[in-house]
């Protein structure tokens, strides 16, 4: 860009009531940093244009505002704002702060304001809530966090190999922030993990298996985890009514989420399903859901997908995770060759 492409002021810009008027420099005569000099006013403007889909430079880095780094760096297709994550530590929304606008309205928890002054949504102070985070088994920044099982990272969510896994290649889809529910997740980090399960698909399909997802959401539920299970491509269709049987064993009927028209069975069930629900759903290989509505007095088995999938594949005795654990050096094994296969079809690559 020419010195006076990069000087011009957007349309209708008016002077930032924070800083002194600065002097007009020559690109060839800036400092090498010039990007810190940049008035404030221009991250607002970028919000502007972000809100009605003018920006060209992507989004902002969910990884970078969240915990004030990246590990991609200047590779990172997305965009490291400082001032973005002064305002996330003060609870502002994130897609607020991406996209001018959060989906969640009046559901979300955290500010919809660039204001200092603006009262906080979550009633718990921010120390409580980064000591919840830090204890959180899922959350990346937390000490507690097991990185050595990470296969992936996304800017939305991550893949990991699960603890005590059923068989070798079962994994995680876990949300990047601390959500309770994928079924809550901004759209963007949605559109991920349906090209990280269009990549899973291409790994296991070359072991000749195919993918069966669940997750278990409770009121109590913190962190969100997606499972994935493998299953070879013979059982596949024994899947749907092994879970029909299961869930006549336990009183229960499933309902099933039909893809409709432009939607997929997913979005279908976005759209139905309340934050504060108790559910629980298994997307079947062929793209349908089984849902299951769980009432608050209702007594629902944590472990009911896994133990319904181990008898599938006629593994009872695996049924329960903790039976499960492996040594440390295992699980660096396991991962690393699950990260030797999936690095082709990695969407994070």
């Amino acid at each position: 860009m020419s010195s006076a492409d990069i000087n011009a002021k957007p349309p209708n810009a008016t002077l930032s009531p924070y800083v002194g008027s600065a002097k007009s420099v020559p690109i060839e005569e800036a400092p090498k940093r010039a990007a810190e000099n940049i008035d404030s006013q221009y991250w607002r403007y970028d919000v502007k244009r972000q809100r009605h889909g003018e920006a060209g430079g992507g989004g902002l880095c969910f990884k970078f505002v969240s915990s004030g780094s990246c590990q991609r760096g200047s590779r990172c297709s997305y965009r490291h704002d400082e001032e973005a994550v002064e305002h996330y530590q003060r609870n502002v929304c994130f897609d607020f702060l991406n996209k001018g606008k959060c989906e969640r309205g009046p559901e979300c928890k955290f500010v919809h304001s660039l204001s200092g002054e603006t009262a906080l949504r979550d009633a718990r102070p921010p120390s409580e809530r980064r000591r919840v985070e830090s204890s959180c088994w899922f959350c990346l920044s937390s000490p507690d966090v097991e990185s050595h099982l990470v296969i992936s990272i996304g800017e939305g969510y991550y893949c990991t190999l699960a603890k005590g896994p059923l068989v070798p290649n079962h994994v995680l889809m876990i949300p990047v922030e601390h959500c309770p529910s994928t079924l809550m997740m901004p759209p963007e980090a949605e559109a991920e993990l349906g090209r990280y399960k269009i990549a899973l698909s291409k790994y296991f399909e070359k072991q000749g298996k195919t993918a069966v997802y669940f997750e278990w959401v409770s009121p109590r539920s913190h962190h969100a985890n997606l499972q994935a299970v493998p299953v070879p491509l013979s059982k596949a269709d024994a899947v749907n009514k092994i879970f029909h049987l299961a869930a006549k064993k336990l009183g229960f009927e499933f309902s099933m989420v039909n893809p409709d028209g432009a939607k997929t069975a997913r979005e279908s069930l976005m759209s139905q399903c309340e934050s504060k629900s108790g559910l629980f759903y298994v997307e079947l290989p062929e793209g349908r859901i089984l849902l299951h509505m769980v009432d608050s007095n209702e007594k629902f088995p944590v472990q009911f997908g896994r133990e319904v999938l181990a008898g599938l594949l006629s593994m009872a005795d695996r049924a329960d995770w903790r039976n499960c654990k492996i040594s440390k050096e295992e699980e660096i094994k396991l991962v690393d060759d699950f990260k030797q296969g999936f690095r082709e079809f990695d969407p994070a690559e």
